[in-house]
């Protein structure tokens, strides 16, 4: 992609970009607010995905239909398995809203904004651990939830719920949306991929 013109058309590839972006800035400021992503925002986003790519590109699987429900599928996958895993960890809007993003998307920037997201959100966790003087507390808590299966009796130790640390993933679902789709149009920042 070259420079943009003054007057140049969006396509309807950055259009859905676009609405991910604007769609997970929503859900950040929501989730920080209240502590949930609604989904009177989620569901509308999850439908616009294939609707759009439907309506631009018909059912092709470059950026159509199979694409955007195929990013669907991938990007809800693993957010879907932590949260059954444990549903106080991650929310169903945090899942909901990586899904959608990943519908807006495609497959791949999907993937790449939903692991720009994940690291974000782990350097934030560990920063917001370090603030409230628990990252060393929260370390030997993450090696007896790993290890106490395979310690001898003596060595085990109940792992304390007041150490774990709600975070809110909303702002970091927007964080890595928002890299991925700045990369993905670098030569607009003058960065040029």
């Amino acid at each position: 992609m070259g420079t943009r013109e003054r007057g140049e058309r969006v396509t309807g590839l950055e259009g859905m970009q676009l609405l991910a972006v604007l769609g997970t800035a929503v859900g950040a400021g929501w989730d920080l607010r209240t502590g949930t992503i609604p989904r009177w925002l989620t569901l509308p986003l999850l439908a616009a995905g294939p609707a759009i790519a439907l309506g631009l590109y018909g059912v092709t699987a470059s950026h159509g239909l199979l694409s955007s429900c195929l990013g669907i599928c991938l990007c809800g996958f693993v957010p879907f398995a932590a949260h059954r895993q444990d549903p106080d960890g991650m929310g169903g809007g945090d899942v909901a809203l990586f899904a959608a993003a990943g519908g807006l998307l495609g497959p791949s920037l999907g993937l790449e904004a939903e692991f720009y997201s994940m690291v974000a959100a782990s350097v934030g966790a560990l920063v917001v651990l370090a603030w409230k003087r628990q990252l060393m507390a929260s370390f030997a808590n993450l090696f007896f939830l790993s290890f106490n299966r395979i310690l001898p009796k003596k060595w085990r130790r109940d792992v304390s719920d007041a150490l774990r640390t709600q975070l809110r993933v909303g702002p970091y679902i927007f964080v890595g949306t928002a890299a991925a789709v700045l990369l993905q149009h670098s030569s607009l920042l003058g960065l040029g991929r």
